[in-house]
């Protein structure tokens, strides 16, 4: 109580301040705005509509633009150029400079990305020092949860979990989730936001004695209390990929026309559709690596394309040499305040397929489960057979591994399938 009446008085007293500083002279307001900073420019456009035109001065900014980005090493042309253009700042339209800083900045450091970032690893495509350099820059995470009644509220991470390709990221519930059927939508905050539609169906993965697990869409599960519908937590599973592709990498600016869906075949030999591709896989949980193997010079045989999708196996269920045994029990263990548990037979699953060329084919992040199966998977093992199986618009995988006891694992057969509509448009954007 003392708290929230604290924040009440804190709330009050800027409302006050706000408006009197409305109620000044613009020549006043205009003079206070030019000894604040870039950042303390942006928070001020946020408050009001006046605020927003007045944080948004070209002189303002420009000034900014010098202090900041131009008066630095080797940037004497630039500040010459900005010179030039002194007389013309009313000329531009409001806001141009402004959005000429956060271009330009937003370049710098992409460029510091990539440089810290390093060189690029054969095996998933993605830099090498993607994992320090997530850690270093200490991004901080935000869920924003909105109710049926449109009400928001905004949660602090309760932990996270790197894992090699991928991170996961979980809150707790306790008083500060709503109850599982008055979600209405899922707001991420962290490198940029990421809203998440609230989907009609929602598939149980596996359960505990104190929890329910339910993925709401690919890379985003819900853990229900299992005595009632209220949230104990949400977790996140984000491939690297999806976090610093966009920022070390760029965007593609081209048309694109629907391509004929028809099989991609190979340009010296026609029997065989796609080849060269590389495929990285990691099996986690939320505590330990249970699996992490690379697959190259995958390909596809012409009689594997069939109904739209190309088939490629990286693990045939008849060759027993290829055959792996994890390291650990699949597993997902969870925790929440004081409590803690583990859901069995469900992990985390990170695959990431390179193109012939090494370039980032698809990525895919999620928790997955595995189902037992009636038909044995391979006669070669005695023991419980089970399936994981994942499937979007552009890639499937199917995985089948026996459980000789409860410590051993195999995987005995993984295979995936590729969207021929995907790998035209693939091609199409980037060669």
């Amino acid at each position: 109580m003392a708290s929230s009446a604290v924040l009440f008085r804190q709330r009050a007293v800027a409302k006050s301040t706000q408006k009197v500083l409305e109620k000044l002279p613009l020549e006043i307001l205009d003079t206070i705005l030019s000894y604040l900073d870039a950042s303390a420019l942006f928070s001020m456009s946020h408050t009001n509509k006046l605020f927003y035109q007045l944080a948004s001065n070209n002189v303002l900014w420009k000034k900014l633009y010098i202090a900041d980005i131009c008066n630095k090493k080797n940037q004497k042309a630039k500040v010459m150029n900005v010179q030039l253009l002194s007389k013309k700042t009313r000329d531009h339209v409001a806001g141009y400079w402004k959005e000429l800083y956060v271009k330009t900045v937003a370049d710098c450091e992409m460029k510091k990305w990539k440089r810290l970032l390093g060189p690029i690893n054969s095996h998933t495509g993605l830099p090498s020092q993607t994992e320090q350099v997530l850690r270093n820059y200490r991004v901080t995470w935000e869920l924003t949860v909105t109710d049926m009644s449109r009400r928001e509220s905004t949660l602090e991470l309760s932990w996270s979990h790197f894992s090699e390709t991928s991170l996961t990221l979980c809150w707790c519930g306790g008083d500060c989730l709503p109850n599982y059927e008055e979600i209405f939508s899922l707001q991420l905050h962290g490198v940029r936001r990421i809203a998440f539609s609230w989907p009609d169906l929602k598939k149980v993965i596996g359960q505990d004695q104190f929890v329910l697990l339910k993925l709401l869409q690919p890379g985003i599960i819900i853990g229900l209390w299992r005595d009632g519908s209220s949230v104990a937590f949400i977790m996140f599973t984000l491939h690297f990929y999806k976090l610093v592709e966009r920022s070390t990498r760029g965007s593609h600016d081209c048309s694109y026309v629907e391509p004929i869906i028809q099989p991609p075949f190979d340009d010296i030999d026609p029997e065989y559709g796609l080849h060269g591709y590389k495929l990285h896989i990691v099996l986690h949980n939320t505590v330990c690596k249970l699996m992490s193997e690379s697959f190259s010079k995958l390909f596809c045989h012409r009689a594997h394309i069939s109904d739209g999708w190309i088939q490629l196996t990286a693990i045939s269920r008849t060759n027993s040499s290829q055959h792996i045994q994890l390291s650990g029990k699949p597993v997902l263990p969870w925790r929440c305040e004081a409590l803690e548990g583990s859901v069995e037979n469900c992990c985390i699953m990170s695959l990431t397929l390179l193109d012939e060329f090494g370039n980032q084919f698809s990525c895919v992040t999620t928790p997955i489960s595995m189902e037992l199966e009636k038909a044995a998977a391979s006669y070669d093992y005695d023991g419980e057979h089970y399936l994981i199986q994942h499937e979007d618009s552009n890639i499937q995988v199917k995985m089948q591994l026996v459980k000789k006891t409860a410590k051993k694992h195999f995987v005995v057969s993984l295979i995936v399938y590729v969207s021929v509509l995907f790998v035209n448009k693939h091609f199409s954007r980037d060669y």
